[in-house]
């Protein structure tokens, strides 16, 4: 490729700057009031060199026909593959029967669960998490409705104020609600302005996990 001119390495700068903030490529205008340059038949001069040295395409019939020579505006991207992970689907949750969590050495034989594939950027390694079908409409308000999937991280302690799956030792059910521990009390606070909270013993309530994320496919 040819040595570029100071002016035409501003302006390769600029188009690389602006693509990456905007996801699309600036106009002849866009350039010459961000490289301060006189006119835009400058502008479109250099541009043309830009093209004859091969650091850009270009279309000057289409308003913003540029890119990059390594990114073909008339070709579309290729598809970009997102790692999954398996994460078994363990029940339901609203306030019922506890789901059957697995032990600690049995996370990896799941073979009899229905199992949910997800984006490992939501899921991690998938150590410990899992799926719970919501039943009932006490979380609404946090955009949770009945029959979203929320995806659990197994845990025994969260902070105030997070949503957690609790169990009630005294009748031993389990439900999805946001955590207060509150000295000798803990509150659970639904996200429905519709329903009241529930306020037992701290020693009744066995946190089991928490929710880092809530699926729900869209039919």
């Amino acid at each position: 490729m040819k040595k570029l001119s100071e002016k035409q390495l501003t302006i390769l700068s600029f188009i690389e700057e602006f693509i990456d903030e905007h996801d699309y490529p600036p106009t002849v205008r866009d350039i010459q009031g961000g490289c301060e340059i006189s006119s835009t038949s400058v502008v479109s001069y250099n541009l043309d060199r830009l093209k004859e040295s091969g650091y850009l395409n270009r279309h000057s019939e289409v308003s913003r026909g540029l890119s990059l020579a390594n990114q073909r505006i008339d070709e579309p991207a290729p598809p970009v593959s997102i790692d999954t992970v398996a994460v078994p689907l363990l029940g339901t949750i609203a306030a019922g029967s506890p789901f059957p969590m697995p032990e600690n050495d049995t996370w990896s034989d799941l073979s009899g669960s229905e199992l949910i594939d997800l984006p490992q950027a939501i899921t991690g390694t998938g150590e410990g998490v899992y799926a719970l079908k919501v039943r009932g409409e006490s979380m609404i308000d946090a955009l949770i409705s009945d029959g979203d999937l929320v995806i659990m991280e197994q845990a025994t302690y969260v902070r105030n104020g997070q949503m957690a799956a609790v169990r009630i030792k005294s009748d031993n059910t389990t439900t999805l609600k946001h955590f207060y521990s509150e000295g000798p009390r803990t509150r659970l606070e639904p996200a429905n302005t519709q329903m009241q909270a529930m306020t037992f013993p701290s020693t009744d309530i066995e946190v089991l996990s928490r929710v880092i994320a809530v699926w729900r496919y869209m039919g």
